[in-house]
């Protein structure tokens, strides 16, 4: 670096370090006397160990007791002792970007998780921002293509619009958005994958994403033996990420799997800092934090967000806390059904629970109908379902449902899609107008 370069740093090099000390480790948490620092700074936790000689162990502040500062490392909490130094940095997490990430996993600090350099010349930017003015985000007027025909044709989705996947554990949300990676018109994939079983990153990586789907993708991964703190950070840092790229006129696809987990990070660090537990054992901040990290996706003057949030329900409950929570903030919902995908029909999405609150101002006026149409047959059919399978309904007594039965299984042939298959919105979008034309 030139001698006039590093004069430009001078000014904002800090005077003055701030120092304390770790006087207690309690649980998860560890407490400080001192540095003085506020919610959300980054600490640096000097440790000297006979094994490992000196390490600096990064913590955040994530609150205080009268004078005592309450810290959580970032990683485990091993070797860390009473008298250790605790360095105030004086500023929130920040992470490493640039346009060299692409096709690379990160972990929740932003460092590439093979262990490799990150790349030179990349801008540094805070994980946590503020959502954009609510009167500077433009409308959304215009589609985005997923190539998934079921979304495309039944639940078309806009450039910023935030949707969230809601389903029970192994019904197919992973593979849904690996095809929707592969195949989408987004410029760029940003994908957070939050408390993910370790043996599943590469997985999703190589069977679910493939070359095609990375070549165009940021991942940032927190795996679940890591603490809470690092599977929140994934989520902040991936969405801190896509803004960047929004910023500079990007069309982004943010993909989070699974907002829920994100959730009960914030839980076990709400109740660990003596927060009292309120919906299903679920801390007051985590309702505060959700709309916070959602609310900062979307569209703006420059670019926009599109954003797929998995939200993992118990017991298939579509109206636990984080799943009501969740639905009540984002643009849409799409339902995953474990009975559709134990008959096999793939991706098991529900289009009758489903819904994609801005289809109806953003599709042509020709879709629009056939989608209604499609929907009113597909109904009829679900509510006449157990009648027919019994051998009660005899056919004759009702046009309408004998029309029903006649389309349910074009329909659902339509709805079904292999993983490798790429159907664009206007093949999508003209197969479903030939459908209800009775073609």
């Amino acid at each position: 670096m030139k001698a006039a370069d590093l004069l430009k740093h001078i000014p904002n090099m800090p005077t003055l370090k701030k120092y304390g000390r770790v006087s207690r480790v309690v649980g998860l948490m560890i407490e400080s006397q001192g540095p003085e620092s506020s919610i959300g700074d980054v600490c640096k936790i000097h440790v000297q160990s006979a094994r490992h000689g000196h390490q600096v162990i990064l913590a955040e502040v994530v609150g205080f007791k009268d004078e005592i500062v309450v810290l959580m490392p970032y990683t485990a909490l091993q070797e860390i002792s009473t008298g250790c130094l605790v360095e105030g940095t004086g500023a929130p997490l920040e992470v490493k970007v640039g346009p060299e990430l692409i096709g690379q996993v990160l972990d929740s600090m932003g460092n590439p998780f093979d262990g490799r350099a990150l790349p030179k010349g990349l801008a540094t930017i805070a994980t946590e921002n503020d959502p954009p003015n609510p009167l500077s985000r433009p409308p959304i007027h215009e589609r985005l293509e997923v190539g998934v025909k079921a979304i495309d044709g039944m639940l078309t989705v806009g450039k910023g619009q935030r949707i969230g996947i809601f389903a029970g554990s192994g019904v197919g949300k992973s593979t849904l958005l690996g095809m929707i990676a592969r195949n989408t018109k987004a410029d760029l994939n940003v994908i957070a994958l939050v408390g993910e079983r370790g043996r599943e990153v590469l997985e999703f990586v190589e069977r679910d994403l493939g070359p095609e789907g990375l070549s165009r993708s940021i991942i940032v991964c927190a795996t679940s033996d890591q603490p809470a703190l690092m599977r929140i950070k994934a989520a902040f840092t991936a969405t801190a990420i896509a803004e960047y790229f929004r910023e500079r006129g990007m069309d982004v696809m943010l993909m989070m799997d699974s907002v829920t987990r994100v959730a009960m990070a914030q839980r076990e660090i709400g109740l660990a800092t003596g927060e009292p537990p309120a919906t299903r054992g679920y801390t007051p901040s985590v309702f505060a934090i959700l709309p916070r990290l959602l609310e900062r996706t979307g569209t703006n003057e420059k670019g926009s967000i599109t954003a797929f949030y998995t939200v993992l329900v118990d017991g298939d409950d579509m109206n636990e806390p984080i799943a009501d929570t969740v639905r009540g903030i984002l643009d849409g919902h799409i339902v995953l059904d474990r009975n559709l995908a134990n008959k096999g029909q793939y991706p098991a999405i529900n289009v009758l629970k489903s819904v994609s609150r801005l289809m109806n101002h953003i599709a042509e006026p020709a879709h629009k109908e056939a989608a209604e149409r499609l929907r009113e047959l597909y109904y009829l059919y679900a509510k006449s379902e157990d009648l027919i399978n019994i051998g009660a309904y005899k056919r004759g007594t009702s046009k309408d449902i004998d029309e029903a039965i006649h389309y349910e299984p074009i329909i659902t042939n339509f709805l079904k899609q292999g993983f490798r298959d790429h159907v664009s919105l206007e093949q999508s979008t003209q197969e479903m107008i030939r459908i209800s034309n009775g073609g």
